[in-house]
């Protein structure tokens, strides 16, 4: 997919934004679990009932609380190789589990296979350069889990760069409260404005999850095997999303934005309008 637009940027980072693009603009939950089970799923996911949104929305809170805790203490200063099979193996262990206890359990089995699926995105940055001393990168890694594509996106204009923009102020203001507060700062306005921006995006592909494990036909893919499923999704998000801000890093914002627009109208993506006005 070379082209001249294109050409500012190195063979190999060429082939990166690439596949960040085809990782942020085309896969979706229920794609992945199409492709593990070999069936039609996105309407069997519509029809499945869902928990009361209510409820949901409390257990996706108590999860990404529990990631914030995380994000605030300290993440390991030496870098190391991410390793998606133990965290994948963590996840199904976790979600065969909850699965033999069934939607009871997601209280308890939510919140710990989030926080797993934190130290493997944290893990992903690292490699990706960032500096995950500074509290804005941290909640980077909790940003993946609002930047879910596909079917969970409301309007259909919305895509990565949209969805970035829309987090930006409450991101900048929670970082800046939580570097200066520390744990403290958790019960903040900021904070909680972001955790609950978040919480309601992750909420829809958790929903997924939910509907997933009760569908008959997968059922003898059972909890365990959804989770992997559930945390190699995330782990395609947050391998785009890092990708993009290491390349924004080396070659600016706005070049690489121009350049994910014109990959995401020639492989027949819809892009917002904010990324569309980039474009000559």
């Amino acid at each position: 997919m070379s082209s001249q637009g294109l050409a500012t940027l190195s063979p190999a980072d060429e082939k990166r934004l690439i596949e960040a693009v085809r990782a942020l603009e085309h896969t979706t939950f229920a794609g992945k679990i199409a492709d593990y089970a070999g069936k039609p799923i996105n309407r069997l996911l519509r029809l499945t009932p869902r928990i009361a949104k209510a409820r949901l929305d409390d257990i996706n809170q108590t999860a990404m609380l529990r990631c914030l805790d995380v994000a605030i203490g300290s993440f390991e200063e030496k870098p190391a190789p991410p390793e998606p099979i133990v965290s994948s193996v963590l996840a199904g262990l976790a979600g065969g589990l909850g699965g033999a206890f069934g939607i009871a359990a997601l209280p308890f089995e939510l919140p710990l296979t989030t926080t797993i699926m934190l130290r493997a995105i944290a893990d992903i940055a690292r490699r990706e350069g960032e500096d995950l001393s500074q509290m804005s990168a941290r909640l980077a890694c909790l940003e993946v889990f609002a930047l879910s594509s596909g079917r969970s996106q409301a309007r259909a204009d919305i895509g990565y760069y949209a969805s970035r923009a829309m987090l930006a102020r409450l991101m900048n203001e929670a970082a800046s409260v939580l570097a200066e507060r520390g744990i403290a700062g958790a019960a903040a306005p900021a904070v909680n404005s972001l955790l609950a921006e978040i919480g309601s995006r992750f909420g829809i592909v958790v929903s997924d999850k939910i509907g997933a494990g009760s569908i008959p036909l997968l059922g003898a893919v059972g909890g365990a095997a959804v989770n992997v499923i559930f945390m190699d999704y995330f782990q395609h998000i947050a391998e785009g999303h890092f990708t993009i801000r290491r390349l924004e890093r080396i070659y600016g914002h706005d070049l690489v934005a121009h350049h994910y627009a014109a990959i995401s109208l020639s492989s027949g993506r819809t892009v917002s309008k904010q990324v569309r006005s980039r474009l000559p």
